[in-house]
Protein backbone atom coordinates (compact mmCIF):
# COMPACT_ATOMS: atom_id res chain seq x y z
CA UNK A 1 0.00 0.00 0.00
CA UNK A 2 1.45 3.20 -1.06
CA UNK A 3 0.84 5.85 1.33
CA UNK A 4 0.73 9.98 -0.69
CA UNK A 5 -1.22 11.48 2.05
CA UNK A 6 -2.34 11.67 5.49
CA UNK A 7 -4.35 14.41 7.32
CA UNK A 8 -5.59 14.20 10.81
CA UNK A 9 -8.84 15.42 9.67
CA UNK A 10 -11.09 15.29 12.71
CA UNK A 11 -10.62 15.45 16.39
CA UNK A 12 -13.81 14.19 18.62
CA UNK A 13 -13.70 14.19 22.20
CA UNK A 14 -16.74 12.90 24.77
CA UNK A 15 -19.67 15.55 23.56
CA UNK A 16 -18.37 16.00 20.08
CA UNK A 17 -20.72 14.46 17.10
CA UNK A 18 -18.94 12.01 14.59
CA UNK A 19 -18.70 13.06 11.32
CA UNK A 20 -20.68 11.74 8.63
CA UNK A 21 -17.84 10.34 6.46
CA UNK A 22 -18.34 9.44 2.85
CA UNK A 23 -15.29 7.32 2.95
CA UNK A 24 -14.68 3.39 4.43
CA UNK A 25 -13.32 4.03 8.50
CA UNK A 26 -11.03 1.61 10.11
CA UNK A 27 -11.08 1.38 13.65
CA UNK A 28 -8.24 0.67 16.09
CA UNK A 29 -9.70 -0.23 19.65
CA UNK A 30 -7.42 -1.98 22.73
CA UNK A 31 -6.17 -0.80 26.43
CA UNK A 32 -4.43 2.09 26.97
CA UNK A 33 -0.70 1.47 26.18
CA UNK A 34 -1.19 -1.14 24.02
CA UNK A 35 0.19 0.68 21.14
CA UNK A 36 -2.67 1.75 18.89
CA UNK A 37 -0.90 4.95 17.75
CA UNK A 38 2.24 3.19 17.22
CA UNK A 39 0.67 0.58 14.95
CA UNK A 40 -1.33 3.53 13.10
CA UNK A 41 2.20 5.12 12.55
CA UNK A 42 3.51 1.95 11.57
CA UNK A 43 0.85 1.04 8.66
CA UNK A 44 1.12 5.41 7.60
CA UNK A 45 4.80 4.74 7.09
CA UNK A 46 5.13 8.25 9.66
CA UNK A 47 6.84 8.72 13.10
CA UNK A 48 4.73 10.86 15.14
CA UNK A 49 1.59 10.93 13.47
CA UNK A 50 -0.46 9.62 15.95
CA UNK A 51 0.53 11.11 19.83
CA UNK A 52 2.86 8.01 21.09
CA UNK A 53 3.22 8.60 25.25
CA UNK A 54 5.14 6.27 27.45
CA UNK A 55 2.49 6.55 30.12
CA UNK A 56 -0.82 4.91 29.29
CA UNK A 57 -4.00 7.08 28.63
CA UNK A 58 -2.63 9.13 25.80
CA UNK A 59 -5.49 9.11 23.16
CA UNK A 60 -8.51 10.19 24.88
CA UNK A 61 -10.25 11.55 21.66
CA UNK A 62 -11.52 9.39 18.85
CA UNK A 63 -9.18 10.70 16.10
CA UNK A 64 -10.11 10.08 12.20
CA UNK A 65 -6.62 10.33 9.53
CA UNK A 66 -7.70 10.57 6.50
CA UNK A 67 -5.46 8.25 4.41
CA UNK A 68 -5.14 9.01 0.36
CA UNK A 69 -8.80 10.62 0.20
CA UNK A 70 -9.62 7.10 -0.07
CA UNK A 71 -10.25 5.60 3.59
CA UNK A 72 -9.79 6.55 7.17
CA UNK A 73 -7.90 5.03 9.87
CA UNK A 74 -9.91 5.69 13.90
CA UNK A 75 -7.95 5.78 16.49
CA UNK A 76 -9.87 5.55 19.78
CA UNK A 77 -9.32 6.15 23.16
CA UNK A 78 -7.52 3.60 24.99
CA UNK A 79 -9.57 1.23 28.02
CA UNK A 80 -8.23 0.19 31.38
CA UNK A 81 -5.96 1.36 33.39
CA UNK A 82 -4.86 4.97 31.96
CA UNK A 83 -4.33 7.05 35.08
CA UNK A 84 -7.36 9.26 34.91
CA UNK A 85 -10.34 9.05 37.10
CA UNK A 86 -13.26 6.87 36.87
CA UNK A 87 -15.77 8.93 35.31
CA UNK A 88 -13.49 10.04 32.67
CA UNK A 89 -13.05 5.90 31.50
CA UNK A 90 -16.42 5.32 31.89
CA UNK A 91 -17.02 8.51 29.53
CA UNK A 92 -13.85 7.63 26.78
CA UNK A 93 -16.20 3.61 27.41
CA UNK A 94 -19.60 5.53 26.34
CA UNK A 95 -18.02 7.21 23.24
CA UNK A 96 -16.32 4.26 22.41
CA UNK A 97 -19.86 2.27 22.40
CA UNK A 98 -21.48 5.29 20.66
CA UNK A 99 -19.12 4.99 17.53
CA UNK A 100 -19.45 1.48 17.01
CA UNK A 101 -22.96 1.83 17.33
CA UNK A 102 -23.93 4.90 14.92
CA UNK A 103 -20.65 5.01 12.68
CA UNK A 104 -22.09 4.33 9.05
CA UNK A 105 -19.41 3.95 7.39
CA UNK A 106 -17.22 1.37 9.55
CA UNK A 107 -15.85 -1.60 7.69
CA UNK A 108 -13.79 -3.36 9.85
CA UNK A 109 -12.53 -3.09 13.86
CA UNK A 110 -8.92 -4.05 14.92
CA UNK A 111 -8.66 -5.58 18.53
CA UNK A 112 -5.45 -4.54 19.63
CA UNK A 113 -4.33 -7.15 22.77
CA UNK A 114 -0.76 -7.20 24.26
CA UNK A 115 0.70 -10.93 23.21
CA UNK A 116 2.72 -11.25 26.43
CA UNK A 117 -0.59 -11.18 28.02
CA UNK A 118 -4.18 -13.25 28.49
CA UNK A 119 -6.50 -10.74 27.36
CA UNK A 120 -8.52 -9.24 30.09
CA UNK A 121 -12.36 -8.76 30.88
CA UNK A 122 -11.88 -5.07 29.25
CA UNK A 123 -10.79 -6.36 26.07
CA UNK A 124 -13.47 -9.12 26.34
CA UNK A 125 -15.64 -6.25 26.78
CA UNK A 126 -14.87 -4.62 24.17
CA UNK A 127 -14.28 -7.80 21.40
CA UNK A 128 -18.52 -7.95 22.73
CA UNK A 129 -19.12 -4.63 21.72
CA UNK A 130 -17.83 -5.02 17.94
CA UNK A 131 -19.92 -8.29 17.75
CA UNK A 132 -22.37 -6.27 18.88
CA UNK A 133 -21.89 -3.68 16.44
CA UNK A 134 -22.58 -6.03 13.51
CA UNK A 135 -18.44 -6.22 13.04
CA UNK A 136 -16.12 -9.17 13.14
CA UNK A 137 -12.96 -7.84 15.05
CA UNK A 138 -9.97 -9.06 13.62
CA UNK A 139 -7.23 -9.20 16.48
CA UNK A 140 -3.69 -8.03 16.54
CA UNK A 141 -1.52 -9.38 18.76
CA UNK A 142 1.21 -6.48 19.43
CA UNK A 143 4.69 -6.18 20.65
CA UNK A 144 5.29 -9.42 19.36
CA UNK A 145 9.17 -8.52 19.08
CA UNK A 146 9.00 -9.24 22.98
CA UNK A 147 8.64 -12.72 22.47
CA UNK A 148 10.34 -15.17 21.41
CA UNK A 149 9.43 -17.05 18.07
CA UNK A 150 9.04 -20.35 20.56
CA UNK A 151 6.32 -18.53 22.44
CA UNK A 152 4.32 -17.30 19.52
CA UNK A 153 2.16 -20.35 19.28
CA UNK A 154 1.20 -20.64 23.08
CA UNK A 155 0.42 -16.97 23.27
CA UNK A 156 -1.58 -16.57 20.05
CA UNK A 157 -3.99 -20.17 21.28
CA UNK A 158 -3.88 -18.12 25.21
CA UNK A 159 -5.62 -15.21 23.11
CA UNK A 160 -7.84 -17.56 20.57
CA UNK A 161 -9.13 -19.10 23.80
CA UNK A 162 -9.58 -15.57 26.40
CA UNK A 163 -11.78 -13.98 23.01
CA UNK A 164 -13.29 -17.11 22.19
CA UNK A 165 -12.75 -16.32 18.72
CA UNK A 166 -11.91 -18.17 15.87
CA UNK A 167 -10.76 -15.49 13.92
CA UNK A 168 -7.33 -14.64 12.60
CA UNK A 169 -4.86 -12.73 14.93
CA UNK A 170 -1.95 -11.22 13.18
CA UNK A 171 1.03 -10.67 15.20
CA UNK A 172 2.14 -7.32 14.82
CA UNK A 173 5.42 -5.47 16.20
CA UNK A 174 5.59 -1.53 15.54
CA UNK A 175 9.73 -2.39 16.23
CA UNK A 176 9.95 -4.69 13.20
CA UNK A 177 6.70 -3.80 11.41
CA UNK A 178 5.80 -7.68 11.53
CA UNK A 179 2.38 -7.83 10.55
CA UNK A 180 1.92 -4.41 8.67
CA UNK A 181 1.92 -5.82 5.43
CA UNK A 182 -0.67 -8.49 6.46
CA UNK A 183 -2.98 -5.47 7.76
CA UNK A 184 -2.34 -3.49 4.23
CA UNK A 185 -3.66 -6.57 2.92
CA UNK A 186 -6.85 -6.38 4.25
CA UNK A 187 -7.35 -2.74 4.39
CA UNK A 188 -6.81 -2.85 0.16
CA UNK A 189 -9.37 -5.94 0.06
CA UNK A 190 -11.86 -3.98 1.65
CA UNK A 191 -10.82 -0.99 -0.50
Amino acid sequence: MIIRQVNLETVCGVTSRFPKNTLPEFAFAGKSNVGKSSLINALLNRKNLARVGASPGKTQTVNFYNVNEAFYLVDLPGYGYAKVPPEAKAAWGRMIERYLQTSEMLRQVFLLVDIRHEPGANDRQMHDWIVAAGLRPLVIATKADKISRGQLPRQLKLIRTALETEGEIIPFSAETKQGREEIHTILEAYL
